[in-house]
């Protein structure tokens, strides 16, 4: 191990003029995909908590000396983690933090514990190699940190600054027992802490090792090269894939949590030569309640990246080299820039909506290349309390819904919206929690019909077997995940419990402190996905087969698909054609976007259609001005220099 004294580490130059052949660079693109995939394995194979070892909620990074991301999935942060860092960096240190508003937003709720192990070779700093995860529980009032009443980040757990828990080889006891004394689970936070520290242990000693196999100069040569590939790449698809006319796209958040809603989300999209800007002023102002997304700009200028890769050429490799050529405008005081102390806790529900945002702006002049609208966050449910014993349980899932029927064909049922996330087994949760699964079915009729149907979203039936107290986090209750070029929204989700007593209670989509008695039900639905293109041309036969398989109803498939059955379930062709005739001209031309009935009218209906109280218009925080939409994108212009 390399041996400093100075407080500021030698940060090793990109080395200019050195040629990598392209079979050299492959090997060491190959070389750090793995990497990132052996820092997800040896994660999940060492942490204890469902969370991340089932459902996989982590994101891995390797970046290069300058901090820009070279493999990884949410994009390069340590600039801005490291921008008032004065505590020096050395061989053999962990830098900790879960502090959104001290990290420029690398992670965006105290949840996320954000490990740092810079990557030294020779004396010089070559790269850091980074690892978030989402703990189960970081204290606050509530196990698992999310309340969705909370009005300020103080109310969600403990906020660690960056800290160093490892100074040069050395855990840092004193810190590690401030951390976990407050945590309900000290054991599980331990163990999953130190888990993500081995997987950043595992990318280092990969980079060490290409360092040595090529030599250090060629290594971070390589490393420029990929970078300037993915740009010169993303050059080109800006040019195509963005237009020099502005586009404007708008969406909404149901509600935060505490009645008010719902928000906003806009989107403006234009190009200017090669440089594209993303400007999200319109959006409202910052929510009272949890739902508020600090946006990092590099993460999402990494979405922007994924969504554009993904769309039209898989095969470029995800990395921070396009980021000059992006230009991201967000308000100060908006729902997606957020002012201390705001509460940031339920997220998710904005996280996942600016896919539905970006994709509808990107495409509003090509639907015919979009998506429709998915499910469109992270359904949470969390379930706590103290068995006979004495024990404290602590039960959370994060559960999945209708992905948006697409250009290349359906949209998947009860899938997540992170592909690499996964489900945790029904025999996981019976075996280490008191509960018990009466049922995981996708429901029937929710995806939007379409040329491609939408996804169904999925009920999950929780039974619970000891007292205890349940919260849940969804949204799209009021909203509908919308459908394009003739396709049908999906359905809303719903929350009902089944009382031991035989008493039905409809829930909100954002709740806790909801006691439960043992035999007490959860129906849990989740949202569909929206359709993809004229419902009215899905195939008869598919139809019939989607009836079949119980993902579509007989009723369904007649009224949203014009598809009529005979008794034995084949397809009646004289009366199907007749069918869709009469829908064809009731309906006239195919709308490019469909969102269902007007918002208006689904608020005045929102007590009769969902048995719940609509929400209420938001009140501006006193605290926290919006800033004019023309200072914010003055504001980028001066700061990206364009």
């Amino acid at each position: 191990m390399a041996t400093i004294t100075t407080d500021k580490p030698q940060i090793a130059e990109i080395p200019t003029g050195v040629e990598i052949d392209p079979v050299t660079l492959d090997i060491i693109e190959g070389a750090l995909k793995s990497a990132r995939y052996e820092m997800d394995a040896v994660l999940f194979r060492s942490a204890m908590s469902p969370v991340i070892r089932e459902q996989h909620d982590e994101f891995p990074m390797i970046t290069d000396p300058r901090g820009r991301m070279v493999v990884g999935q949410f994009g390069a942060y340590i600039n801005e983690m490291m921008e008032e860092w004065d505590r020096g960096v050395f061989p053999g240190d962990v830098i900790l933090t879960s502090d959104p508003f001290k990290c420029s937003a690398s992670i965006s709720h105290t949840n996320d514990w954000l490990v740092l192990v810079p990557i030294f070779y020779e004396d010089e700093l070559v790269g850091w190699s980074s690892q978030f995860g989402h703990q189960m529980d970081a204290g606050g009032p509530l196990p698992g940190s999310l309340p969705t009443g909370a009005k300020t980040i103080f109310e969600e757990g403990i906020i660690i600054p960056p800290v160093k828990l490892i100074e040069r080889g050395e855990v840092q006891e004193d810190v590690l027992r401030l951390i976990l004394n407050n945590v309900r689970n000290p054991e599980m936070n331990r163990a999953d802490l130190f888990a993500i520290v081995a997987g950043c242990r595992a990318g280092e000693k990969r980079v060490m090792e290409l360092c040595d196999r090529f030599g250090k100069e060629t290594y971070l040569a390589a490393l420029q090269a990929l970078l300037d590939r993915t740009y010169n790449a993303m050059k080109f698809l800006i040019s195509v894939a963005i237009p020099e006319e502005p586009q404007t796209f708008v969406d909404y958040i149901d509600d935060d949590g505490l009645g008010n809603g719902p928000y906003k989300m806009q989107l403006t999209i234009w190009r200017e030569g090669e440089h594209a800007f993303f400007d999200w002023s319109g959006t409202d102002p910052q929510a009272l309640g949890p739902i508020n997304f600090y946006l990092s700009e590099g993460m999402f200028k990494m979405f922007i990246g994924i969504y554009l890769i993904m769309v039209n050429d898989p095969q470029i490799l995800f990395n921070d080299g396009f980021y000059p050529l992006l230009h991201v405008v967000m308000p100060e005081g908006s729902l997606l820039r957020p002012r201390y102390p705001a509460a940031l806790g339920c997220r998710t529900h904005a996280l996942a909506r600016q896919f539905d945002v970006l994709g509808g702006a990107l495409c509003k002049n090509a639907p015919e290349l979009n998506t429709a609208a998915g499910y469109g966050t992270s359904p949470y449910m969390l379930y706590s309390g103290w068995e006979e014993s004495g024990d404290f349980f602590y039960s959370m899932e994060i559960l999945y819904g209708g992905i948006p029927g697409r250009p290349i064909g359906d949209g998947m049922d009860g899938h997540s919206w992170w592909p690499l996330f996964e489900n945790i087994p029904t025999e996981y949760l019976e075996a280490y929690y008191p509960l018990r699964i009466d049922g995981y079915t996708t429901v029937t009729d929710s995806g939007g019909p379409g040329l491609h149907r939408g996804g169904n979203g999925v009920e999950k039936r929780y039974v619970y077997l000891e007292p205890g107290e349940v919260s849940i986090h969804d949204d799209r209750w009021l909203t509908r995940p919308w459908g394009v070029l003739g396709g049908l929204p999906g359905a809303r989700s719903t929350k009902l419990l089944k009382r031991a007593d035989g008493t039905e209670q409809a829930l909100p989509s954002k709740c806790d402190n909801v006691v439960v008695e043992p035999g007490d039900m959860l129906v849990y639905r989740t949202a569909g996905g929206g359709g993809w293109k004229d419902r009215l041309d899905r195939p008869a036969e598919l139809v019939a087969r989607d009836v079949s398989f119980g993902l579509v109803s007989r009723e369904w498939a007649k009224e949203g698909y014009g598809v009529v059955l005979a008794d034995d379930g084949a397809v009646d062709e004289a009366a199907t054609e007749a069918e869709r005739e009469r829908q064809r001209s009731a309906r006239g031309e195919a709308p490019a976007f469909d969102f269902g009935p007007e918002l208006d009218d689904v608020i005045a209906r929102c007590k009769e259609e969902t048995g719940l109280d609509a929400p209420t218009p938001a009140t501006p925080l006193r605290w926290s001005p919006l800033e004019p939409a023309e200072d914010a994108l003055a504001r980028v212009r001066a700061g990206d220099d364009v």
